[in-house]
């Protein structure tokens, strides 16, 4: 009898599901911030050292500096500028949306101390003399611009004008911001250096504490200089080792595109789990909507900024999120076929997945966390997504879609209709007839994957060795972030070529022989320098492409300093990430399953290096993030077969021969074998519309994500589980039968049946 009260109660879930997200979801994202290379603007990283060359920079230092900073940037109407102190002596700033980015750095990296000196260089007053806030642009009588300052005694400048006018002939006071030792007016007056502001002549002495600074300005440069002078001059020096900026346009294609490819990559999983799985798939496809809707709801309330890798590792999520499903709906159809009833199966197919789920779950939180510790700028916005996707795909996938398809199986609609779980009836079994879960035939139960486990493991020691002959031969395309220098990115209506690019270059004297075209008409020009351009000649570069070609170029500079540790806090990352994971593994499972599962997971990191290293792919930044995203996952594949053998293997009781061994590993990669392919491939659907349809920003880390992915699958099954044969059939001919649970009756002698 079919209980209407349970599915009145699913489609009023499902309504008010679908009516939050489409009635608020627009509202959800103009909430969200988007980084600067999805909006355009820039971000600099500074490292900070003491203003005279001598002394430390302390914590106060540090703070103080980023309020002086913070000043000046609400004085240039940029709005939510992102300031955060890194280490014990670096600031990093970033700006999205600023529309005038030669202006922002301008401003950002001059220190802003003004002083009064005599013609001999003696200093008279500075900027302590200055009343807060005082300085105003202004116009003289004959409307040209000028900066009017309010001193905080005219006692003072009385005394100063009194001891210029002692000086005659010389009776200039020279006026100055940033002045160095060793300028003198006379020349930086004729070189037009913008350190040098004007040297009024003294004629008589002033009792005043107003001033005014003539210096040829236009206006727009007198306003600067009074927010300089009211922001309050840096404490500190600040050198520029690292920044990246994005053309607003260049963002803009770059948002369209990776949306895109996730509204693809989405398609494809919602209509592969329709096939597949039918009514489970449906619940799945609705679970992934609200999962989705939570993930941007999230970011929208924590203020996150979300940037390029960010939205990849949202669409990434998405592949993820059902692997929980496709576990759930496996374990499901084998209860169904066993001959358990519809809600039986329901019930003990969603207790037995729940273990794998959770472990795989785990694995990949660990990793997410090391690379949000580690990462910087976007690579911590993509851990900080995915973090998150973790979290909410455990919410939705396990507790959202057990509620939803729990409603459906209790209200009896679902009873006695297999197909709709795409289970066929000719292939259930009667529950009285005692067939496990474990007994179930499969269409791999012809393989002996144990058998030529010593060609299989040799196969993936070849190219292990073939990898660091290709590795130590054509190394890798190490980007500017690892190898330092500057990259730029020229973006045209029209084709470009080299020709026309080095003339260019040539016009404004930066020439390179480096330069790569990308997009499907050769439209954007990827220009590389060996060393980090200065800031005027980033300004140069960006005035000149941005006047032809009408789309401000992107640029990114690192310094050596940086680039090295960028270098080996990605090998950090990598460790620590994959000691954690054979921890973690060693507790769940045992130490033996920990250490096959890690090394073939750097194997599938190590292939990665090698298919960058033989087709030249830039390695940048978001490579080491996706190297580690692919070790997170892709322990799932291994989790799933490793929770089957862990089952197997507490049904044996023990594990006397290593024939008991390889009977476990045959039997769980048999059974485990349509589902490892089918988590695998629903992830595969959104990178390879990534890679396909996503932004060449992140191609390569798409690319990196697809390799890994591909390979995980192959070793998952090929090298994992033959490697823990290996280790556990060798402890068992050395130690004799290995126990692996309480001995309660004596097993019978024979062929080892589960």
């Amino acid at each position: 009898m079919v209980k209407k009260s349970k599915l009145i109660t699913f489609f009023l879930i499902v309504a008010i599901i679908f009516g939050v997200v489409i009635g608020t979801t627009k509202m959800v994202l103009d909430k969200i911030n988007l980084g600067l290379d999805l909006q355009g603007g820039f971000e600099v990283l500074y490292q900070v050292e003491p203003a005279s060359g001598k002394g430390e920079i302390t914590k106060d230092t540090l703070t103080d500096t980023v309020s002086a900073l913070d000043r000046r940037i609400n004085s240039i109407g940029v709005a939510e500028p992102v300031i955060t102190i890194e280490g014990n002596n670096r600031i990093r700033v970033q700006l999205a949306g600023v529309t005038d980015q030669n202006q922002a750095r301008k401003m950002l990296s001059t220190t802003a101390e003004l002083s009064f000196r005599d013609a001999k260089d003696k200093l008279m007053l500075d900027g302590s003399d200055l009343v807060p806030g005082g300085a105003k642009q202004a116009f003289t009588d004959t409307n040209q611009p000028i900066v009017t300052l309010k001193l905080k005694s005219a006692d003072k400048f009385a005394k100063v004008t009194k001891d210029i006018l002692g000086e005659a002939p010389n009776n200039q006071l020279v006026i100055w911001l940033d002045w160095k030792k060793g300028q003198k007016y006379e020349e930086e007056k004729t070189k037009k250096d913008p350190a040098y502001l004007s040297a009024p002549n003294v004629s008589k002495v002033i009792d005043d504490n107003n001033v005014q600074i003539e210096g040829n300005f236009t206006t727009k440069e007198a306003k600067d200089l009074a927010n300089l002078l009211n922001s309050g001059a840096l404490p500190v020096k600040m050198k520029e080792v690292y920044s990246t900026s994005v053309g607003a346009q260049f963002g803009q294609d770059a948002l369209n595109q990776t949306i895109l490819a996730g509204i693809i990559g989405v398609a494809a999983i919602f209509i592969f789990m329709l096939i597949v799985y039918r009514i489970p798939g449906i619940i799945a496809c609705i679970t992934l909507t609200a999962y989705t809707y939570i993930v941007l709801l999230i970011l929208a309330l924590l203020n996150a900024t979300l940037t390029l890798p960010g939205i990849a590792g949202l669409i990434l999520g998405i592949g993820m999120a059902v692997d929980a499903n496709v576990i759930t709906y496996e374990r499901i159809k084998e209860e169904l076929k066993v001959g358990r009833s519809t809600k039986a199966a329901f019930e003990i197919g969603g207790k037995e997945a729940f273990r794998a789920i959770f472990d795989g779950n785990i694995s990949t939180l660990l990793v997410a966390v090391v690379l949000f510790y580690f990462g910087t700028s976007s690579i911590k916005g993509f851990a900080t997504v995915l973090i998150i996707s973790i979290l909410v795909s455990f919410l939705t996938a396990v507790w959202g879609s057990r509620v939803l398809l729990g409603l459906l199986v209790k209200s009896n609609v679902l009873n006695n209709k297999p197909r709709l779980f795409t289970v066929n009836p000719k292939n259930i079994h009667n529950l009285h007839d005692g067939i496990s879960t474990y007994d179930l035939k499969t269409h791999f139960d012809r393989f002996d994957f144990v058998k030529n486990h010593r060609v299989f493991l040799g196969i993936f020691a070849a190219i292990t060795i073939a990898g660091i002959i290709i590795l130590s031969v054509f190394k890798l395309n190490l980007g500017i972030d690892f190898a330092s220098g500057t990259r730029a990115e020229v973006t045209s209506n029209s084709k470009l070529t080299e020709q026309q690019i080095k003339k260019d270059l040539n016009e404004i004297k930066m020439p390179s022989d480096d330069i790569v075209f990308q997009g499907k008409n050769s439209t954007t020009a990827v220009i590389s320098f060996k060393g980090a351009l200065s800031q005027s000649e980033i300004a140069k570069f960006k005035t000149h492409f941005d006047d032809k070609y009408k789309h401000e170029p992107s640029i990114s500079t690192v310094t050596p300093t940086v680039g090295k540790e960028l270098a080996k806090n990605g090998l950090y990352a990598l460790a620590i990430a994959s000691i954690l994971i054979v921890i973690y593994i060693a507790i769940r499972f045992e130490f033996y399953m920990g250490i096959a599962a890690i090394l073939s997971l750097l194997f599938d990191a190590f292939v990665i290096f090698i298919f960058f290293s033989i087709f030249r792919l830039e390695v940048d930044l978001t490579f080491i993030a996706a190297v580690l995203t692919v070790i997170g996952y892709s322990i799932n594949d291994t989790i799933v077969t490793a929770d089957r053998i862990r089952d197997i293997g507490k049904k044996m009781k023990r594990y006397k021969t290593k024939e008991d061994v390889a009977f476990a590993v045959n039997h769980g990669l048999r059974q485990t074998f349509t589902r490892s392919i089918n988590t695998i491939l629903t992830v595969v659907f959104t990178v390879l519309a990534l890679v396909l349809f996503g932004s060449e920003s992140i191609l390569n880390f798409s690319i990196a994500l697809l390799v890994g992915l591909v390979s995980s699958v192959f070793s998952s099954i090929f090298m994992a589980m033959q490697l823990w044969y290996v280790f556990k059939s060798h402890q068992v001919n050395k130690k004799g039968p290995i126990q692996n649970v309480k001995k309660k009756k004596k097993r019978n002698p024979g062929q080892p049946v589960v």
